[in-house]
């Protein structure tokens, strides 16, 4: 058998990235990340975010891909490009002057909680079955993640309760700032060529207000858009969460690059994710499984 990477098919990860909806939820994540002002001013002045959010987003949907379905070798690297990235960038605050790194922890623990938030809020959301104890086990390992970008794993969240702690001593750094409503107007209006606007507006629309309404409350705060009501943006990710889950997952897979088919090419068809749900039992880091009653009749 091949090196199962970082996570292993035995991880609520590797079943959990699987899904459709990790396109809604990243984009989601874009748009609470926005919100950390010193997080956002290092985006957008180390990159013309307007011209290249999408090779934005496929970067980092190919290092998701990378760390959960490639090898451990293919994971450390990619981690390690990252932190050599990060440390040569800086941002400077135009209030004050100050000059500092993008790869401060401060920042990082940002990005990489509002992504996690994001996936498990979306998919949890839209019908994926994924029990409490599973959930957990989901931030948990992605400990692992949060080292490869140069975190110290011991002051990331490990669980709900510490992510939901962590959202509440955070909230008073957050804000709309005029970064944060220039990839708000991005993603609502995203730059495309003439022949594909009414594509755009079809179809990319309606993601980006699904991303945007599965925002929390607070957010729609900051963003000065009422929130609407939670039940109606659950039912809107179901629908759309059950739409997407009707496209046969291998000819999703065959979309480049390809990251789920080579894990299963080097692994064996044992390590294909489960359709729609974790499917096996997750095995923790000293190799006993969790589970609770939810996770039973989840697969």
């Amino acid at each position: 058998m091949g090196d199962p990477g970082l996570f292993t098919p035995n991880s609520v990860t590797w079943q959990m990235h699987g899904d459709p909806m990790m396109w809604v939820a990243g984009v989601r994540a874009l748009y609470l990340q926005a919100l950390h002002p010193r997080a956002v001013r290092g985006v957008m002045q180390n990159s013309d975010f307007r011209r290249d959010a999408w090779g934005r987003l496929m970067r980092t949907a190919n290092f998701v891909g990378t760390t959960t379905y490639g090898t451990t070798e293919a994971a450390e690297r990619a981690g390690a490009r990252v932190r050599k990235i990060h440390s040569m960038l800086t941002a400077t605050d135009p209030d004050t002057g100050e000059r500092y790194g993008v790869g401060e922890p401060e920042l990082l623990l940002w990005v990489h909680c509002a992504e996690i938030d994001s996936y498990l809020q979306v998919l949890r959301r839209s019908g994926f079955p994924l029990g409490d104890a599973q959930a957990d086990r989901y931030i948990a390992e992605h400990r692992v993640s949060a080292r490869l970008v140069g975190l110290d794993p011991g002051t990331v969240p490990g669980d709900r309760a510490e992510l939901a702690g962590y959202f509440e001593r955070v909230r008073p750094e957050l804000a709309a700032g005029p970064e944060a409503h220039e990839v708000d107007d991005f993603l609502l209006r995203p730059p495309v060529h003439p022949l594909l606007v009414p594509a755009r507006e079809v179809l990319w629309r309606h993601v980006a207000h699904l991303a945007y309404a599965a925002l929390p409350p607070y957010a729609h705060r900051l963003y000065g858009r009422p929130a609407p009501p939670p039940a109606v943006v659950t039912r809107r990710l179901r629908a759309t969460g059950a739409l997407l889950r009707r496209v046969p997952a291998r000819v999703r897979w065959q979309l480049p690059p390809q990251h789920i088919l080579r894990a299963m090419a080097r692994l064996g068809p044992e390590a294909r994710p489960a359709p729609h749900g974790t499917g096996r039992q997750a095995t923790a880091p000293d190799g006993r499984g969790t589970t609770d009653d939810h996770d039973r009749s989840a697969g």
